[in-house]
């Protein structure tokens, strides 16, 4: 396997269920009955909680793409552990709907006006709305996760949105231009890799895998992920606008310190153009491409791709105690793809 398409293939039918399963509309609650058997509820109604405007954002968002990575991580792990097939599915939407329902307080809060190439929601919607529509995306996919029917499972799950919401108050409050490396790593742990660990831990939590095994399909997911983010911060300064589509540099415009950055700023500490750009100073297009170029020559792209490098190594070596199969190699091999990956 060279590429992402043919590790992916492995569980593509799945894949195209998860797709299927994201786009359902949510399961009415079970009607409740009286000591008469009669409904509890005026007029035996149950509330429809969906409605035309958000089933239109969840089809908007879906269609943007994505690489679906989380959702195969859990279908290939599921795989190995003879995880019920249905409840894998249901687990692996709402992986992906919570990552969704991310992306749009993410760009909310960054003020992004783009994403893969599309207006986000913010940029066409006001942000009392927008906040409500991932509250929705949030609920929507607990309820997938909930319909595993394993407690175990859903703790792992609440636990991870409780990390990623604990991630983002932190980052909206740390002073971003004095960050260290170990408050880079705890943010992208809670901004990307706690989702990927719960893709993996989880899926295994559903096979009724032992302590130890779960230990390492955690480290696993956790390790992928944190590679995974470091790659986004290095292809913020050296990828394709079109590819990405967002503006290169739009991390630096938003006052954020990822790895290039952080690499250059541990050399060069005064450097005053970056240091007033990370501290709400200069931010016009001129000052953000000269910083750009700056970090980007100065080595700090390419060192930060070997740091995502030994992030996967270490992801690989979690890997050992799985039992030997093309679905382990797979997931070995799937961390070659982050690495070398373009967008």
């Amino acid at each position: 396997m060279n590429n992402a398409i043919a590790i992916l293939d492995l569980v593509q039918d799945e894949l195209e269920k998860v797709e299927a399963k994201m786009r359902e509309p949510p399961r009415p609650l079970n009607s409740s009955k009286d000591g008469d058997g009669a409904s509890a509820r005026p007029h035996d109604a149950r509330y429809d909680v969906s409605h035309p405007v958000l089933n239109q954002v969840i089809e908007r968002l879906l269609d943007s793409g994505g690489k679906r990575v989380r959702p195969a991580l859990t279908l290939l792990i599921s795989r190995v552990y003879a995880v019920e097939r249905e409840k894998a599915i249901a687990l692996a939407a709402a992986i992906e709907l919570l990552h969704t329902a991310t992306l749009v307080h993410d760009d909310l809060i960054d003020g992004a006006l783009l994403r893969r190439g599309q207006p986000t929601l913010n940029a066409t919607w006001s942000s009392g709305a927008t906040v409500l529509a991932g509250d929705y995306l949030f609920a929507r996919a607990a309820e997938l996760a909930a319909q595993t029917e394993h407690i175990q499972g859903m703790q792992v799950f609440a636990h991870t949105l409780m990390v990623i919401c604990s991630g983002e108050i932190r980052q909206m409050f740390d002073k971003r231009a004095h960050m260290d490396r170990q408050q880079y790593y705890e943010r992208i742990y809670a901004k990307t890799a706690a989702l990927f660990s719960a893709a993996t831990e989880a899926a295994g939590v559903l096979g009724d895998v032992s302590p130890a095994v779960q230990t390492a399909l955690r480290e696993y997911g956790e390790q992928l992920g944190m590679a995974f983010q470091i790659v986004d911060d290095v292809l913020d300064f050296a990828g394709d606008q079109q590819k990405l589509g967002k503006p290169v540099g739009n991390d630096l415009r938003a006052g954020l310190v990822t790895m290039p950055t952080l690499w250059f700023l541990e050399r060069h500490p005064d450097h005053k153009l970056v240091n007033n750009i990370l501290n709400d100073g200069h931010k016009d297009d001129a000052s953000i491409q000269t910083a750009v170029r700056l970090i980007r020559d100065s080595g700090a792209t390419k060192a930060a791709l070997e740091e995502a490098r030994q992030f996967i190594r270490r992801s690989q070596a979690a890997l050992e105690t799985l039992p030997p199969g093309q679905y382990r190699d797979a997931l070995w091999e799937l961390g070659d793809f982050v690495v070398d990956r373009q967008r």
